[in-house]
Formats: C-alpha cells, structure tokens, sequence
C-alpha cells in the first residue's frame, strides 16, 4: 500500500505543522528526540542488574574478590552447574530434535495431536515438576535426578524451533541430496541437521540459561547450583559479598554462554531463492517403527506432563475440599492476577519507543539499545533481584520491597516477550499509513494513536500475555523483592512444599498450570506463524 503525498490537492490543515511527504518517515508521536531519550533511558535502566555486578565485584576488591571465588565451594558449584549443563542440554537436543523430525517429517499417526503435547510440558513449572517427582519418589536428590527433571521440564525448548524450522524447510535439498544417492540417515545428518543449526543452538542456549536460573526445582531436590547456594546466601547473611561474588560468576557463565551461542550459529545462508513456490516435503513412512515411535512419544509426554499432572490431582483428591479454603488461596490467586496485570502493561509500554526505533529508525544505535535488552533478560531472576535490593536499599531505601520495585524488576526480566511482538506488529503496519494521516493534519500523537497503535495491537497484546503468564510462574525475584504479606500462587505453593504440605500446595500447582496453558499454546502457534505456517 502506498500513497502520493506530493500530490497537489492534498489538502492541508491550517493549524498543521506536519511536513511529511513522500520517501519521509512518519515522525513519531513525541519526535525522535524524545523517543530516542527514552529508549536510551530504558537501556541504561536495563544495564542496572549487569552494572550492579561490575560494582559490588570492585567494591569487595580485588584480593577479597579472588578469596571468595577461588575457593572449594566455587568449585563445587562450578563443576555442578557444568555437569548438569553438559548431561542436559544434549538430552533435550535429542529429544527436541528427534520428536520435531517424528512429527514434521514422517507418517506418523496422530501427528498434529503429537505436535501440540510435545509443546505441552513447557505448560508445567520446573518447580512444580520438581515437586510432582518428589512426591512419586521422595528419595530423588543429586545431579542425575537434576538432569532428569530439568530435561522433561526444557526440552519443548528445543522441540518448538525445531518444528518449526523443519516445517519450511526446502525439501528440493533432500531430494538432490537423494538422487546423488545418500541414504536416508546421511541426508537426514548432512543435509538435515545442519540447516537447524540456528533453531538448536538458540534452544541450547534457553535450555543452558534456565538451568542457570533456576531455583526451586533444585532446592527441592537438594541439589546445589549457583542460584540456589546465592538464595542460601542471601538468606542467612542478607546481601552478603559471598554471595555477591557468586552472583558475579553466574552472569559471567550467562555472557559465556551468549557469545557461545552467537560464535556457533556460523554465516551460512538458511533462506530460500530461486522462482516458483517451495513444494511441500514428502513424510517418511515409519513401517514396522510406528508402534515404537508412538510407545516413545507416549513415555516422554507421559513423564514430562501425564505424571506432574496426575500427581497434582492425586495430592488435590488426598486434600479434599478444605485445600480450597477460600481465604487461602483467593488472595493469592488474585495478588498473582495484579502483579502479572501490572507487569505486563508497564512492561508493554514500556517496549514501545525501543521497538519504535528499531523499526522506524534502524540504525546501529537502536540495534545496541535492543541488544542491551536481551543482555539483561538473560540473567537468572536472582542476580536481577540482589541488584534491586542493594540499589534500593543504598539509593532509595523507602522503595525497598515495594510493589513498584517487583513490577521494576519484572519489567526487566520480561522486557523482550514484549518488546519482540511489539516490534513485529510495528513492522507489519505501514508507515505510509502513518505518513497519509499526518499529511492529511494529524498530529504524530494522534496519528499514532489513531493508526499504529490500532495496527500494533493484536501484536502488543500477544506480548503482554506473554509477559503475564511469565509473571504467574515468576519464583526467585519475587521471593526477594515481594513486600512483606504478599502471597502469589508460586511463592504460596513454595511455601506449602517447603513444609512438606504437599496436599496444601496442590491447589497452587493446579492453578499455576491451568493459567500457563494459554501461554503455552500462545508460543507454539507464534513458532508457526513466524515459520509461515
């Protein structure tokens, strides 16, 4: 769509001040000064957790430094989080990978009933898989019942962007690699795998970053890593430096991992060229493998959401009626249901000017602004959360565990889900559209409400649910940055499973399932549309 703003008889409002005409961008509502000011304000903001380590780790000093983190117990945690990375992220590329060409690939029955309850699991906390194993086998402890659960907990990670990958992948590659006479397995292993290179190492690097940040589903099973013995810290010695200098090696693992990541997706060229449509792939039939194909998919979906969800039940059926006390979790329920409002449309507005820039104005300096952004989401919620409790205690003490520096923090934590929908609706509306109403007298303000934000809005509100959904789930900042009384569905279910009340924390578990569910389905259907399916 495209308009002559040169034309003549435009016509032109006496009080307008608008001079956009054609091959200009549309200005935007608050002028590029101030948007631009805004976004910068934004990235610095979202530097603080980043800067915070860079500060403790030179106000501890440099021979008190290297006294805490050269030490056995370092070491310990090293090796933990390392083992537990390298078993892990392997098993959920094999499962990820192998369940995506099942589905994708082959003649596999029930295939698109499969591709949804692959995707499923991700639906079920990694706490509350935890909590539903322990309660199945209450001896389970140690780095091989880590890997066990985290691996049914991730590997959805990987299985999503593989699906979607294979399912636009040009099978013209396949069928010459064929008539060249490879195999089957040489076409799948040399022609196959490595145009997923970009969708496994970008679900490698989720999985390896959740491992990093997560805490309750290895505290629950006493297995230490990084975040739980930093929680540890924090609780018996509030902010000490130990826990300070533990918190400096996690981000450096997380900045490790992203220039790892960054490093292995090559300049290979992925897209598609040359006339005519792409033809649709041909599905391998299984033959005398469909029985145990479908016996594998059954056991993986079996463990990874059939037994968190049967255990849920079976401890809410123990529980009776009295575990729904409404007193109970009713307050819970609806704290979670304003914390996760209230962080998602702050969080939304405030991914508006940074996505703006991208797409109106894209330049070197935006892209750094974005990727500032990125930076910091990866860091584990508990690094994020020490950095609000120090800078509010030290700048501005009468905000520390205040409402408004929770929601801060999960601005920050979640600023990407938002900022990435945002930015796709952005670039799906025209700006001759914008350029149109503001030739025609509008005032940018009012064209951007009246045009963009119109067009942008499925995309924005796709990004809050996102946003809030993550919110519910939300365990290790809002332990630390909670104010004093709040009770949210995870911190509530923490609580109750912390004292071995299982039946009690079963209503939460349930709650927090059913209310991830949407967001679950919300992710598989955006992998297929950004595949182009």
């Amino acid at each position: 769509m495209s308009t002559d703003l040169s034309a003549p008889d435009i016509p032109q409002s006496a009080g307008s001040t608008t001079t956009a005409g054609k091959g200009k961008r549309p200005r935007p509502p608050f002028g590029v000064s101030t948007v631009s000011l805004l976004a910068v304000l934004i990235a610095l903001f979202s530097l603080m957790p980043l800067g915070y380590v860079i500060f403790m780790t030179a106000a501890t000093g440099w021979d008190t430094a290297v006294e805490l983190i050269v030490r056995p117990r370092v070491g310990e945690l090293l090796l933990n989080t390392v083992m537990l990375m390298v078993l892990t992220v392997p098993l959920c590329l094999i499962l990820g990978v192998g369940g995506a060409w099942l589905v994708e690939r082959t003649k596999l029955r029930g295939s698109r009933w499969w591709a949804v309850a692959l995707a499923a699991p991700l639906a079920i906390p990694a706490f509350v898989n935890s909590y539903a194993w322990v309660s199945a086998v209450p001896s389970m402890e140690g780095i091989w019942s880590g890997v066990l659960i985290a691996t049914l907990s991730y590997f959805p990670l990987v299985y999503i962007p593989a699906a979607a990958t294979l399912g636009r992948l040009d099978p013209a590659i396949e069928q010459s690699a064929a008539s060249l006479g490879l195999g089957s397995w040489a076409v799948f292993f040399r022609v196959v795998l490595p145009q997923l290179r970009i969708a496994m190492t970008g679900g490698a690097l989720l999985v390896a970053l959740h491992l990093l940040a997560e805490y309750g589903a290895f505290a629950m099973i006493r297995f230490d890593t990084f975040t739980t013995a930093i929680m540890v810290q924090f609780q018996s010695t509030f902010n000490g430096a130990a826990g300070n200098m533990l918190a400096s090696v996690l981000v450096f693992l997380c900045l490790l991992l992203l220039l790892a990541e960054v490093k292995s997706r090559g300049t290979a060229r992925y897209a598609r060229i040359g006339s005519g449509a792409q033809a649709k792939a041909t599905r391998a039939p299984l033959g005398g493998y469909q029985a145990p194909a479908q016996l594998a998919l059954l056991a993986l979906t079996g463990l990874a959401f059939g037994l968190p969800v049967w255990f849920v039940l079976r401890w809410l059926s123990a529980g009776g009626a009295e575990v729904w006390a409404a007193d109970e979790f009713l307050p819970a329920l609806l704290q979670t249901l304003l914390y996760g409002a209230a962080g998602a449309a702050v969080t939304t507005i405030v991914a508006f000017p940074m996505a703006y820039l991208a797409v109106r104005h894209p330049s070197w300096f935006s892209k750094m602004l974005e990727l500032s952004n990125y930076v910091t989401s990866s860091l584990p919620g508990i690094v994020v959360g020490l950095a609000f409790v120090t800078v509010s205690i030290r700048a501005v003490p009468g905000i520390y565990q205040s409402a408004s520096v929770l929601v801060a923090a999960y601005v920050l934590l979640f600023l990407p889900r938002a900022l990435v929908n945002i930015r796709s609706g952005l670039a799906q509306a025209p700006k001759e559209l914008d350029e149109a109403a503001q030739s025609l007298g509008k005032a940018p303000l009012v064209s951007f409400f009246r045009v963009t934000l119109r067009l942008t809005a499925p995309a924005a509100a796709g990004g809050a649910a996102l946003v809030f959904l993550a919110i519910v789930n939300e365990l290790t900042a809002t332990l630390l940055l909670s104010p004093n009384g709040t009770r949210t569905l995870a911190t509530e279910f923490w609580s109750k499973s912390s004292e071995i009340d299982y039946t009690g924390a079963a209503p939460y578990a349930l709650l927090m399932i059913v209310l991830s569910a949407p967001m679950t389905y919300l992710l598989f259907q955006q992998s297929k549309k950004v595949a182009g399916q």
